[in-house]
């Protein structure tokens, strides 16, 4: 994904801890590294999000915009994502060094969240749809870019309020649109299929979860999984120039499978309880 320069003797070292079960940080080979979400950190978003996994530091801003739906799907709404790859997250991203990875996560993302409910973003049939724009930053890289985003975007979404735009036509050729008075009266839509990709990254015979930069270096191939959070598998990418046997492949959806679901209740846990301490929360202005 991006160059790390190691030693035989570090690569070695790595290799030899992934063998008995106990990597450079302590952890075993199923572990994830610490991870810190925050929601709501952009004001002039819809819904956002920001995730630091250890060094891995990734910022998700959603927004809204009206727009007219596909002809092939009328009654469904738009999403899109974007990825933005600082130059000061790697010294490979400057240029347009990290153009080729930001086209690959977008492609995975795409093809991972076509089970979201879109036709909950459609205002009148064949007139007008909300379409999403999902902007993702990667501002510092740590390993597990794929994993790390996909949590991000899902707590973005999650964090989401979308206006609430009532249509009726007019004269059966046009749409009449009408947003509420109330600037607090928004909606959210239901992220709970919305599902985390799950990286299984091969070093030697082992396969391991969540890898640092230098794992992903001694890596002879990685297997991105997309999981919901009901064990539903929604896409599978390879990425590395590495080969994987049938019989591997269906050990790490296997695996995939298991760590997903325990990651998509994990997350969605904090997501709840977060919204429900802010909900406890008194607005008030500045004449109060």
């Amino acid at each position: 994904m991006y160059p790390v320069f190691l030693s035989d003797a570090e690569r070695t070292f790595i290799w030899d801890g992934v063998e008995v079960n106990l990597r450079c940080d302590g952890r075993k080979r199923s572990d994830y590294r610490p991870m810190e979400l925050e929601t709501d950190v952009v004001t002039h978003a819809n819904g956002s999000a920001r995730l630091r996994l250890a060094n891995t530091d990734i910022l998700v801003g959603v927004k809204t915009e009206i727009d007219v739906p596909l002809a092939e799907s009328p009654n469904m709404g738009k999403i899109e994502f974007f990825v933005d790859c600082s130059a000061n997250a790697t010294p490979a991203f400057e240029g347009r060094g990290g153009e080729d990875l930001a086209n690959e996560i977008c492609s995975t993302l795409l093809k991972s969240y076509n089970i979201l409910p879109l036709e909950e973003l459609c205002i009148v049939p064949e007139f007008s749809c909300w379409k999403l724009y999902v902007d993702i930053l990667i501002l510092e890289c740590g390993g597990n870019l794929y994993d790390a985003v996909s949590l991000a975007v899902k707590a973005a979404l999650h964090n989401l309020r979308i206006p609430r735009v009532t249509g009726k036509y007019i004269d059966g050729a046009n749409v009449d649109l009408q947003l509420s008075d109330d600037l607090f009266d928004c909606w959210k839509i239901d992220v709970s299929k919305a599902p985390c990709l799950v990286t299984l990254c091969k070093i030697g015979e082992f396969l391991i979860v969540d890898p640092t930069v230098e794992e992903e270096a001694c890596s002879s191939g990685s297997i991105v999984v997309s999981v919901t959070e009901k064990g539903l598998l929604t896409g599978i990418v390879k990425i590395g120039e590495g080969s994987f046997h049938q019989k591997a492949i269906c050990e790490a959806v296997k695996l995939a499978c298991s760590i997903g679901i325990k990651l998509n209740e994990t997350i969605g846990s904090s997501l709840k309880l977060e919204e429900d301490l802010a909900s406890h929360k008194d607005r008030c202005g500045f004449l109060k």
